[in-house]
């Protein structure tokens, strides 16, 4: 049924375990896997006692080898299980709508991914990603919790 999965990753513990999940469901299915990474927002420049520093290429390159590293992981596993993987790396910005960019520009049939399981208030205040492609996504998704 589904035949190209999207895999959203920030590296924590959690993403992990949906990672393990997607690329059991991946051999399962037959289906490719695409990994994307959304890099963290680096600061341009920041200040200290009057001095400010220019650190943009510096936080840019530590983001790339997060990145590389994260889905290093999502590759490392996909070959053992033999399942075809795709890396991508997004550049800082709304992570929902990097994920939903990258499925539909990657031809992805379903978006796999991790969520949190906040409730209540923190959901409220703290928002979610996941809800977010839930909300805005044209592609099914399945939640990982």
């Amino acid at each position: 049924m589904f035949k190209h999965v999207l895999v959203p990753t920030d590296g924590s513990p959690l993403s992990e375990a949906a990672v393990r999940a997607a690329v059991s469901f991946a051999k399962e299915a037959g289906a490719a896997i695409t990994a994307v990474h959304v890099m963290k927002e680096y600061p341009e420049s920041y200040a200290s006692e009057g001095l400010v520093f220019d650190a943009t290429g510096r936080f840019a390159q530590l983001a790339e080898e997060e990145a590389q590293e994260i889905l290093g992981f999502v590759e490392r596993l996909c070959t053992e299980a033999g399942v075809a993987c795709t890396k991508v790396v997004h550049a800082p910005g709304a992570v929902y709508e990097a994920i939903i960019a990258t499925a539909a520009e990657n031809g992805c049939d379903l978006i796999f991914m991790a969520s949190h399981g906040r409730h209540g208030v923190h959901a409220l205040l703290l928002g979610s990603e996941t809800t977010k492609v839930l909300t805005h996504s044209k592609v099914p998704v399945l939640v990982y919790r």
